[in-house]
């Protein structure tokens, strides 16, 4: 067999193959066999017809073409090897010359991993913004804390803000009734606003047993976006009264003695939430600062693959959230011609990133070992809300697990990248990332008391560990 690669463009190649008659004997060999099986002809064994009989048969074009069918894809792939090349994408096959007893001549245009020139990426500068906790956002968790130990009671009289009520709601347009808008025993707390416009207001006055109506505008389903009567129906109206915040809380709620232990410890888990986030803004800022320094080019196969899957992904998003496309590009204040950029850019970003991250991993000789992928895995799993084991069994059913190894070694190869680089915050502080752990604390410390009743060791509105893909 013979090769030969030609430049078509930086990222796509076509090959021309040339493959003796003789070397595809093994395929023609098969393809005689495969017939076989299939035809039953009197006096022979099933699998046992010969060629010639084969050749009445099913005619020996037929077997010719099975035969090539068989041997294409090896010899593809050799060719591949040959040249040293790396596709990104399926070929584009043209048989060229093929006669019985002949030489077979074809040819495939593939994208391929674009060569380029890494740039240097020790000591990349970025910078973040400050990890800074106020007295406001120790007092809100503090606060949090007090409504979980409060205590509840019916009252008859109407609701107020901050109470705790048991509601029906409905939903209406034009005196019809809408589908799926209807809600039954729905536990709100007066005033936190977290449901429809409206609402607060309306409850507000009313006692168990007694209703209201108000406009408001739906925020899911095919009404999405429509002015709607909303009639809210009180059932049970509660009380809600909070501890006393003072030493005896602290050792209610928690493992220490005064309530300022108890907000120093408060402050500490903030502070290791807003690590994260710092991390993970300090990661997005040198890989930014990395990409600024490379010149990638890219496939335009690839590119419109990964822009093709993005749209089918937020159009799958929007329909389970019962939004139209126009009505998101209105809620993001983009045009569509300015979203379809906007998308565009990312996608670059995201298959540029890929490239370079696999060029530092392949220069660092990083590995992944069975540990790393399982550890990613059960990640994974979480955020898919699966089972590790059934997140294992799918993604290996659908030969995604090449998928899950390239995670892993792109996100050590990105770590690898920001521990050697120089982030500072606003103040000019240098940001220590080494030594950062998991939940927030240095590898020298140890982790702050839990809180009795709160297994997490986050504050409510902390963020989960930062995913592992770089888009």
């Amino acid at each position: 067999m013979k090769s030969a690669a030609e430049t078509v463009s930086p990222t796509r190649v076509k090959l021309t193959i040339e493959v003796p008659f003789d070397e595809l004997k093994p395929s023609v060999d098969a393809a005689y066999q495969k017939f076989g099986k299939q035809i039953q002809v009197p006096g022979f064994r099933r699998g046992k017809v010969p060629p010639i009989v084969v050749d009445q048969r099913v005619g020996r074009g037929a077997v010719l073409d099975e035969a090539v069918n068989d041997a294409l894809p090896k010899v593809y792939v050799q060719a591949l090897q040959d040249n040293d090349l790396q596709p990104l994408s399926q070929p584009e096959v043209d048989v060229t010359k093929f006669e019985d007893g002949d030489v077979l001549t074809f040819t495939a245009e593939v994208d391929i991993r674009p060569d380029f020139e890494l740039p240097a990426y020790d000591g990349l500068e970025a910078t973040v913004d400050d990890v800074s906790v106020s007295d406001d956002e120790v007092e809100e968790q503090l606060q949090g804390l007090r409504e979980r130990f409060a205590s509840r009671t019916d009252v008859e009289r109407a609701a107020v803000d901050g109470d705790l009520v048991t509601i029906d709601l409905k939903a209406s347009s034009d005196g019809k009734a809408v589908e799926g808008g209807e809600v039954e025993g729905q536990s709100y707390q007066v005033g936190k606003g977290t449901m429809v416009d409206g609402l607060d207001e309306a409850l507000v006055g009313l006692s168990a047993g007694e209703s209201a109506t108000f406009a408001s505008t739906l925020v899911g389903g095919d009404l999405a976006g429509d002015e709607v009567e909303i009639e809210v129906t009180v059932r049970q109206v509660q009380e809600q009264t909070l501890p006393e915040l003072g030493d005896d809380f602290a050792q209610e709620a928690s493992e220490f003695d005064t309530v300022d232990e108890l907000r120093a410890d408060l402050r500490e888990r903030l502070t290791r939430a807003k690590r994260i986030e710092q991390a993970g803004a300090a990661r997005d800022a040198v890989l930014e600062a990395l990409l600024e320094k490379v010149e990638v080019p890219l496939p335009d196969g690839v590119v419109a693959d990964e822009l093709r899957g993005r749209r089918d992904q937020i159009a799958q998003q929007l329909a389970h959230a019962g939004m139209t496309h126009e009505q998101f590009l209105e809620s993001e204040e983009q045009t569509a011609d300015e979203f379809e950029a906007e998308l565009d850019r990312r996608v670059r970003d995201a298959i540029t990133a890929q490239f370079v991250l696999d060029e530092i991993a392949q220069q660092e000789q990083m590995g992944v070992s069975e540990a790393e992928l399982t550890q990613h895995l059960v990640r994974r799993a979480q955020q898919a809300g699966v089972a590790p084991q059934e997140y294992l069994k799918h993604m290996t059913e659908h030969d995604h697990m090449p998928t899950l190894v390239s995670e892993v070694v792109r996100a050590k190869a990105l770590a690898h990248v920001v521990e050697h680089a120089a982030v500072t915050d606003r103040s000019g502080t240098t940001v220590e990332l080494a030594t950062l752990q998991p939940d927030g604390t240095y590898a020298e410390q140890a982790p702050a008391a839990e809180l009795s009743g709160d297994s997490d060791d986050r504050p409510a509105d902390a963020p989960s560990d930062s995913a592992d893909d770089t888009r």
